[in-house]
């Protein structure tokens, strides 16, 4: 790992990583003492720091069930999962090639009818293993997930094989192995508990779809566990490399530098994905928080502000010459920057424990408990509140938009309403109000765009352009996020860390919904109230959030919001 700090900020990393030697936080930490965060139940939720040697003890069973699930001549594995149950494997699926006659993993974490879909058309379910990954066993999301698969399988294979199509992963005793055990599942893999499903990487969570898709897990765990031991508990802060990032993020973080900007070789441009929920997550609460930046293509030096720490992830032979000379520029500058080059892809279960040490260390350096997630369940109560009225009612509870213009509504609560309305003044349009909302960026911001649309590259590519625009224009950080995937991950920071963020939801008709098996709702009745519940949030949190209604049309939709976005700036 390479450091290059300002000096100022050099000073305060080294006086940080002195008290830290002093006061003995590296032993404190590996000892479970919660008194170094904020001495509550951290101790609870960490066994996470020996779970690579754990795993190695049982490599020969774990390795087996790849080979069994291949053995049984399955074409594809499906999982599904949220946050912490999907992040992980989509890593594995993105960045490592699927094994000589194993399986190819497929993850989906979405409510999106178009994303299920599409997801589905994928598939060929006669030949298809699924894999519902939930620790709690209560996610909404895996759950209805479930329940779909489980009656399209059925259909193919009829209902005395079903369930051999079916593995769970879930904490022992949870409403997840009960439904596995009534539907009679294949197999059932066991979570760690001690451990929270954002710091579960390395354990059932990640390591069962890895060895299902022919990865070599006693390699990728191996290179966890010597991490392990290079951040242990006798190694001196200076020289330990899950204390020294760690300590570098936090002190940032309190010196001003939040935004964590993550850059990484092509091959590995999937591992920001993982490292977005674990900092945010995280580190985002009591209005304090870290604030992953993922995806943001580099730009020169002058588009960005002073609250940048940018993290320069390589891979040996991965080369992106172009963003070589933009990193190298963005570091003459002056912006702090830490550069990690792996050799191997398989160091990345070595990166994953680093940054999970890192993210504890950071956690303790702003003096936040870094294990629990309050405003996620707050979401979650607000979307289960809606999805309970609609099987009642059969709909969601009627809304009034702020405007309709050009085929696209404007919703927000009173108080965003009122301060829009006043800057927007006589200019009551789609470009007055988005006009109005980009001028209340002020420096330090950061702009999220939360989509709750299908997640494709034709969508992608103009909502992409829209977050450049923003950051060239207001030279301020940006976030582009899709839902409600990101509930279980940024959704934390966003609501829970420093009011700095300033938000545009966008959500859409579902031209093609699907019914969710058993139920009154359909995903697309799930998805919007997924939305609704992460606004009324942000509205609660006093955020400065507008939600853009594309309608049926999402490419049209959104070519009109790029447009006149492009002209609010200008």
């Amino acid at each position: 790992m390479n450091v290059h700090l300002p000096d100022a900020l050099e000073t305060a990393v080294q006086t940080s990583l002195e008290v830290w030697s002093a006061d003995k936080k590296v032993q404190k930490l590996w000892a479970k003492d919660a008194s170094l965060w904020s001495g509550t139940d951290e101790a609870s939720w960490l066994g996470w720091l020996e779970i690579a040697t754990e795993q190695l003890a049982d490599i020969n069973t774990l390795e087996q069930a790849g080979q069994t699930i291949a053995e049984a001549g399955f074409a594809h594995v499906l999982l599904l999962g949220m946050g912490g149950s999907s992040l992980c494997p989509e890593v594995f699926t993105r960045t490592f090639s699927t094994g000589i006659g194993f399986p190819n993993l497929h993850v989906l974490d979405s409510t999106d009818p178009a994303q299920i879909a599409a997801t589905e058309s994928r598939l060929d379910l006669a030949r298809t293993k699924v894999i519902v990954a939930s620790k709690s066993g209560s996610t909404l999301e895996p759950n209805i997930l479930k329940q779909y698969f489980f009656d399209r399988i059925t259909q193919v294979v009829g209902s005395e094989k079903v369930g051999t199509h079916f593995i769970a992963i879930t904490d022992p005793g949870s409403n997840m192995q009960k439904v596995a055990e009534t539907d009679r599942f294949d197999t059932i893999f066991y979570g760690l508990p001690s451990s929270g499903g954002r710091y579960s990487a390395l354990s059932n969570f990640g390591i069962i779809p890895a060895t299902s898709m022919g990865m070599d897990i006693r390699k990728l765990l191996t290179h966890a566990k010597d991490m392990a031991e290079r951040s242990g508990s006798t190694v001196s802060p200076k020289y330990n490399p899950g204390v020294m990032l760690g300590t570098i993020i936090g002190v940032c973080a309190k010196e001003g530098r939040d935004k964590l900007t993550i850059v990484t070789s092509p091959a590995l441009r999937a591992f920001g994905g993982w490292l977005e929920q674990l900092l945010a997550e995280s580190t985002g609460k009591e209005g304090k928080g870290v604030v992953p930046i993922d995806l943001e293509e580099c730009g020169p030096p002058e588009v960005y502000g002073h609250d940048r720490l940018f993290v320069y992830i390589t891979l040996a032979g991965d080369n992106d010459t172009h963003q070589d000379v933009a990193i190298n520029q963005l570091q003459s500058s002056g912006h702090p920057m830490v550069q990690i080059r792996l050799t191997d892809r398989y160091e990345l279960g070595g990166e994953m424990f680093r940054w999970e040490m890192a993210t504890a260390v950071a956690g303790a350096v702003l003096g936040i408990n870094v294990f629990n997630q309050p405003d996620v369940e707050a979401s979650k109560i607000a979307t289960r509140v809606l999805t309970t009225e609609y099987e009642k009612v059969g709909s969601l509870p009627p809304e009034t938009p702020i405007l309709e213009d050009q085929g696209i509504a404007l919703f927000t609560d009173e108080q965003n309403a009122d301060a829009l309305a006043s800057i927007a003044g006589a200019d009551k349009t789609l470009l007055g109000y988005l006009k109005a909302h980009l001028g209340r960026v002020t420096k330090g911001d950061y702009v999220g765009l939360l989509a709750y649309i299908e997640m494709s590259d034709v969508h992608h590519e103009p909502l992409n352009h829209m977050r450049l625009a923003v950051r060239d224009t207001k030279h301020v950080a940006t976030c582009l996020e899709y839902g409600p995937r990101f509930l279980h991950s940024t959704g934390q920071l966003y609501k829970g860390g420093p009011n700095s963020g300033v938000f545009l939801q966008i959500t859409c008709d579902d031209g093609n919904d699907l019914q969710v098996p058993g139920q009154k709702y359909t995903f697309g009745t799930v998805k919007a109230a997924q939305a609704r519940g992460d606004f009324q949030v942000l509205s609660e949190r006093g955020r400065r959030a507008l939600r853009v209604h594309l309608g049926k049309d999402v490419p049209a939709g959104l070519a009109l919001l790029k447009q006149t976005i492009e002209e609010a700036l200008h």
